[in-house]
């Protein structure tokens, strides 16, 4: 046993003494006996910012080429789950209607508590910052209001001084410089061209705070994959500023931790989320301990001694008044509700004519637009893939297809695997295309049970179909898609004709179970 694995367990000991060990061990999140394991959220939940209004916490995260972003919402920093969304599509470039945006959309987003409205900013890589504002979470979210038309911006991140004073932080697309400008009162235009004030190794996504006369940049540096998350303080907004690493690896295996949010509880505690790259499941969040030493934050526990804080695997919960039930992000949808689970993004913009949740109660319609491939198909509907393992199913009614559809289920990222019924000269089909690689089998049923296993295991995710709710059948090889596009895989329905507009795939019960 290596060092860092006694010190971990004889940690978790100590944290653990006072309470009863839970009957059923999670493998990460609320442990239901006062502890966590980190990941406390195993999910794609990227570039994570986070703000606290009276005892509550809000979470936004960037989702890209997805449609659209989250607001999740949390009383322990722990247990998350989804309460909003702050938009349902991008209306300023017909590329996100034609599929043409991968790995572009929204960055890094900043979620910020002012004037008792909640604000909400982001970059996207080639179109510039965007704003909206809600007087509650749930929103509803004004309208997206392009601050700055530009490209190569990227993590903006509002402040608002106790005289007023509005102003805007982020970098530039390639991690760096970070710039700061004044901006309006509303927060809806910038009043100059930015003062840069700090340039560092792929400096990004700063977030902007004032304590105790200091302001504070928490930055991430050095990339993804790599980096440690840097603070900067100042007596004035425009520097010069003090540096401090207050989160590396380390002797850990958390690689890349930083680009998160540094917030307080009302018991006066302080945490730091940020997220871990994962390429199976996507950027992960994790939950840091954090207080306060000689004007500066220390993160984490400083195993090796060097001075900088690293990652903690199993911790004690934030303390907070009264008690808090354990609770993950929605993932199961009977489609029995006249809206989409919240749990749900589209892949670039949808085509609201051609979906429907009322015209068979309790079923989802998906029309097939033409598209030439899978990647260029509207209205694919995606989730996150939360957790190591874990297992979708879905019954697909075919019964509507027309000649030249394709239906079924998918697992998606730059890469993708999928599984369904296709048409094809009036017969059906059930197909996968695994590893670049179709294989079909003819079928004379019109509904079938398609099931996608999760495997923690590489290469060992694996599709299966049912044409009895019972009997399973594997089809297609092992496969693994992993992140691409700057997000983790998600689990998706399909729906879309190679030939031409025309069909229409109707799916139910789709269950979702995760680890």
């Amino acid at each position: 046993m290596n060092d860092l694995k006694l010190i971990l367990i004889c940690l978790s000991f100590v944290l653990m003494g006072n309470f009863a060990v839970s009957a059923q061990v999670l493998s990460w999140g609320d442990q239901g006996n006062g502890t966590y394991i980190n990941p406390v959220l195993n999910a794609d939940y990227s570039d994570p910012d986070v703000v606290r209004v009276g005892a509550d916490f809000y979470m936004v995260c960037s989702e890209f080429h997805f449609m659209g972003m989250p607001v999740l919402h949390s009383t322990d920093l722990v247990n998350w789950t989804i309460i909003g969304r702050v938009y349902d599509r991008f209306e300023f470039d017909p590329a996100y209607d034609t599929n043409n945006r991968y790995a572009g959309g929204s960055w890094a987003p900043a979620i910020r508590y002012h004037n008792g409205k909640f604000w909400v900013y982001f970059c996207t890589p080639k179109e510039g910052l965007f704003m909206s504002s809600a007087d509650r979470p749930e929103g509803p979210w004004e309208p997206l209001t392009q601050v700055v038309a530009i490209a190569g911006w990227e993590d903006p991140c509002p402040f608002w001084d106790e005289d007023g004073q509005a102003y805007l932080g982020h970098s530039k697309v390639g991690a760096g410089p970070i710039l700061i400008h004044k901006m309006s009162a509303d927060g809806k235009s910038l009043l100059d061209d930015g003062l840069t004030v700090y340039t560092g190794p792929v400096a990004e996504g700063t977030k902007i705070m004032k304590k105790d006369g200091y302001y504070y940049l928490s930055i991430p540096e050095g990339g993804v994959e790599k980096g440690w998350q840097t603070v900067l303080r100042s007596k004035d907004i425009y520097g010069p500023y003090e540096k401090k690493v207050v989160l590396e690896t380390g002797s850990t295996t958390i690689n890349g931790p930083h680009q998160g949010a540094l917030v307080d509880t009302p018991n006066g505690e302080w945490w730091f989320l940020h997220f871990q790259s994962v390429p199976a499941v996507g950027r992960v969040v994790h939950l840091q301990p954090a207080y306060w030493s000689d004007g500066w934050p220390v993160v984490g526990v400083d195993l090796d001694r060097n001075g900088i804080g690293e990652p903690v695997y199993v911790w004690k919960k934030p303390l907070m008044n009264g008690t808090s039930e354990i609770m993950k992000p929605q993932s199961s949808d009977n489609f029995d509700s006249a809206e989409l689970g919240l749990q749900w993004s589209w892949n670039h913009n949808p085509v609201d004519s051609a979906w429907s949740l009322t015209r068979q109660a309790g079923k989802l319609a998906l029309d097939a637009l033409y598209a030439p491939g899978f990647l260029q198909a509207k209205n694919t509907l995606t989730q996150k893939v939360i957790g190591s393992s874990g297992q979708a199913q879905v019954e697909l009614d075919g019964s509507q297809l027309q000649d030249g559809q394709l239906a079924g289920l998918c697992l998606m990222a730059k890469e993708f695997a999928l599984v369904g019924i296709e048409k094809k000269k009036g017969d059906l089909y059930i197909f996968t295309v695994v590893n670049g690689m179709k294989q079909e089998k003819k079928i004379k049923e019109t509904t079938v049970w398609l099931k996608l296993l999760i495997s923690a295991i590489p290469k060992q995710n694996q599709f299966y179909f049912s044409t009895d709710q019972v009997n399973f059948k594997t089809m297609g090889a092992n496969f693994h898609v992993l992140s691409g596009n700057w997000k983790g895989p998600k689990i998706g329905l399909f729906s879309f004709n190679q030939d031409q507009t025309g069909g229409t795939a109707v799916f139910d019960n789709f269950q979702y179970t995760f680890n």
